[in-house]
């Protein structure tokens, strides 16, 4: 299918393992224990930052470094803008092809230049999740001001998509103090920055129930591709063999695994054509399912399996 013929609205997740022709009687979790719907062995969460355009004006990180803010890094933009014209676009036909649904962690001012792309992506049937206003560190912020950084990005999302995000993901994984407080009183039900665990768990936000859809650096691709410079090759291999390892765990315990693409670096054809090898990889495994994050939550938060941190009372 073509972006010109997407899908509209998503899919029940019922509806869409049977179309991913996954089935929920192989490979089942031990018997008296459901670590996942329908009986499914293993998740995984692809997880689709939508990035490009909110970006600093001056001294933004590119793959060949940071130009001095004094001058516009020109070459730069159109690397970020890449992610928009030909990166999410690549990717969603992808996850069409091999009927799954992701979550796209959108920051807001991404959002706000490019509406109509946020757009698509909720009616192609993803998970639209909040990613921060912008860029910018928030840790100098007041506690009301963070409170107007956290609104604006949610009616960013939610004024282009017509949904309101549950998730969210700090950018760089930097939340404050009070970050989790202000997300769970705007109705969040789940967070991403945490590497604790290869489950979700929960912990206590003033003492109320938070959910963890945790995190992994792993099977990031900014940070394999253009921190430590891997080739595709070298990609491809990490994310199989850590598959591999939580697969044969599954059979005792809950696992789950985060793959992380980002417009403008898994968006590339050679980078996105090893998503899509690793998507059939894991789909000719039997029992394992893609979902997205908010699915996973809103399980984790019903199972009277999944771990709790800290105190509740």
């Amino acid at each position: 299918m073509d972006r010109r013929h997407f899908i509209q609205g998503s899919s029940a997740f019922a509806l869409a393992m049977r179309a991913q022709g996954q089935s929920a009687k192989k490979e089942a979790a031990p018997a008296g224990k459901t670590f996942w719907p329908e009986g499914a062995r293993m998740v995984i969460a692809i997880s689709l930052q939508m990035e490009a355009g909110a970006q600093p004006d001056r001294g933004a990180p590119t793959p060949w470094g940071v130009l001095d803010p004094k001058y516009p890094d020109l070459p730069g933009e159109k690397w970020y803008e890449y992610g928009i014209k030909e990166g999410i676009p690549r990717l969603l036909d992808i996850y069409d092809r091999r009927k799954i649904k992701i979550t796209s962690h959108m920051v807001g001012q991404s959002v706000e230049k490019h509406p109509a792309l946020a757009k698509e992506i909720v009616q192609r049937g993803h998970e639209a999740a909040a990613h921060g206003q912008t860029w910018g560190p928030f840790h100098t912020l007041t506690l009301e001001e963070e409170k107007a950084y956290h609104e604006r990005a949610f009616k960013a999302v939610e004024n282009a998509t017509g949904v309101k995000p549950i998730g969210f993901n700090a950018p760089g994984m930097h939340a404050t103090a009070n970050t989790f407080g202000i997300l769970q009183d705007m109705g969040f039900l789940y967070h991403t920055d945490d590497l604790s665990r290869d489950e979700p768990f929960i912990v206590p936000v003033r003492k109320k129930p938070f959910v963890v859809v945790p995190y992994a650096f792993q099977s990031n691709d900014y940070q394999s591709y253009e921190n430590r410079w891997h080739t595709c090759a070298e990609y491809a291999e990490d994310i199989k063999r850590e598959f591999d390892a939580l697969y044969s765990e599954c059979g005792r315990k809950r696992r789950m695994m985060t793959v992380t693409n980002h417009d403008r670096v898994a968006g590339r054809p050679s980078r996105a054509a090893v998503i899509e090898d690793f998507i059939k990889y894991a789909q000719s495994h039997p029992g394992t399912v893609f979902m997205r994050k908010d699915e996973i939550a809103k399980f984790a938060l019903a199972s009277p399996l999944t771990p709790r941190d800290g105190d509740f009372s």
